[in-house]
Order: structure tokens, then C-alpha cells, then sequence
């Protein structure tokens, strides 16, 4: 699973790279932590949009959102578990 950083996190990093270019772009974001294609994506996102798009638990627009994405999540891994399930049986019943 992909680490999710906040919009703050991106906002900053972006500005650390403008702050710190001559490092240039693989330097920054080794020293951020984070691949050089991620900074790239913020940079260009920030650029392109004035905004950087964040995914999170807290931005949904309703309660309702919310818990259709809780449940989404719990339907995708239930049927990741019966799967496994599925092929445990099938290698135990040979």
C-alpha cells in the first residue's frame, strides 16, 4: 500500500525544492524521503492547478461518503480473504 502524505506535507516539499534547487530534484526528495516521480507529480499538479489533490480519510463531503468507502474497503478485502480461502482448498483438497 502507497504511503498518503497530507496536503501540508506535499505543499511543503514543493516549496523545499523551489527553496532548494540546486540540490535539484533527485536530492530533494531524497532528502524528503519520497521518489523523485512523486516530488515531480506535486510540483507539476501545483503548478498546473495551483492545488495539490490529497486523498484521505478526511475528505469526503458527507458522513455517507465516508462510510460507502469504509465499506468498500471491507467488501474489497473480504473477497481478498475469500480468495485465499479458494486456493487453500483447492491445493488442500489434491
Amino acid at each position: 500500500m502507497a504511503k498518503q502524505y497530507d496536503k501540508q506535507f506535499k505543499l511543503d516539499a514543493v516549496q523545499y525544492y523551489i527553496d532548494h534547487k540546486d540540490l535539484g530534484l533527485q536530492g530533494c526528495a531524497n532528502n524528503l524521503g519520497i521518489s523523485q516521480q512523486t516530488l515531480s507529480r506535486w510540483k507539476r499538479e501545483l503548478r498546473d492547478t495551483g492545488n495539490i489533490e490529497c486523498r484521505g480519510s478526511g475528505n469526503y463531503s458527507t458522513d455517507e461518503e465516508k462510510e460507502i468507502a469504509r465499506l468498500k474497503r471491507e467488501l474489497r478485502d473480504t473477497k481478498d480473504a475469500l480468495d485465499v480461502l479458494k486456493k487453500a482448498i483447492s491445493i488442500l483438497g489434491k
